[in-house]
């Protein structure tokens, strides 16, 4: 099992992360003929970005106060639960922020030195279970995730309560949607395909591309969830983590 580390950076918080050893997995929408994907190594945030932590955020940068943010990068929910700018409720200090754009959760991540993790990274990282690195042939390990889905609520519990999966990594599933670096890139124009990485590709779209497995009906689901999104959006159910590339520029201590 891979072991935790703390990312240590003088303009960034300290932020518990594990380390996902990357290898080659089916994800459930392909491009063509692909069969399988390949992921580096890189680092996840163990837990889910919480209010606390995101209050910390808006307090240092202004601009993402929900009084200030540009409208173009947040829809009128953002942050609407919040007591004012700077305060959000004190009985959520401690569950996953929620009510967040895809524009906010990046700027977050960007100033912690991090980024948000891609689809193929998030799908790797949550097809483990406690005991497996591929748990998705686990019929239980399945249809538990998909109970999880049906719970009321679940964007009110208290991250970090959870078993720990495979990685290190908890909450993945039976908390929030999370949102991802390209969360819609199922979803493509050929213009969008060859656009290079700027950040409208990521919202231009035309039709889908085919499902790989129609069984794994839990990452449809997320499939599904991630394809209906705009990078505007702020919703009730739907937060974030930060990940980061794995390589030896990035100072790492065991804990």
């Amino acid at each position: 099992m891979a072991g935790f580390f703390l990312i240590s950076n003088a303009s960034a918080q300290t932020i518990q992360m594990a380390l996902i050893e990357g290898g080659n997995y089916t994800p459930l929408y392909g491009v063509g003929e692909q069969s399988e994907t390949s992921v580096g190594d890189f680092y996840l945030d163990k837990l889910p970005v919480t209010y606390a932590d995101f209050q910390e955020f808006v307090r240092k940068h202004p601009k993402w106060q929900k009084s200030n943010v540009t409208k173009l990068f947040a829809d009128s929910r953002y942050l609407s639960n919040w007591e004012n700018d700077l305060k959000a409720p004190a009985n959520l200090m401690d569950k996953p922020i929620t009510m967040v754009s895809w524009f906010a959760a990046k700027a977050y991540c960007e100033c912690q030195g991090k980024r948000l993790p891609t689809v193929d990274e998030w799908e790797y990282a949550a097809m483990a279970s406690t005991s497996k690195r591929d748990a998705r042939s686990d019929s239980l390990y399945n249809v538990s995730i998909l109970r999880s889905y049906e719970q009321p609520k679940t964007y009110m519990k208290t991250v970090g309560n959870s078993e720990s999966n495979y990685w290190g990594v908890q909450d993945m599933h039976g908390m929030v949607w999370e949102w991802t670096q390209d969360f819609n890139s199922i979803i493509l124009t050929g213009e969008s395909r060859n656009n290079g990485n700027t950040d409208a590709g990521l919202f231009c779209a035309a039709g889908a591309i085919g499902a790989k497995d129609m069984m794994n009906y839990a990452a449809f689901m997320r499939f599904a969830m991630r394809s209906s999104l705009k990078a505007n959006f702020s919703l009730t159910t739907l937060g974030f983590r930060c990940a980061k590339d794995a390589g030896p520029q990035n100072q790492l201590t065991f804990k």
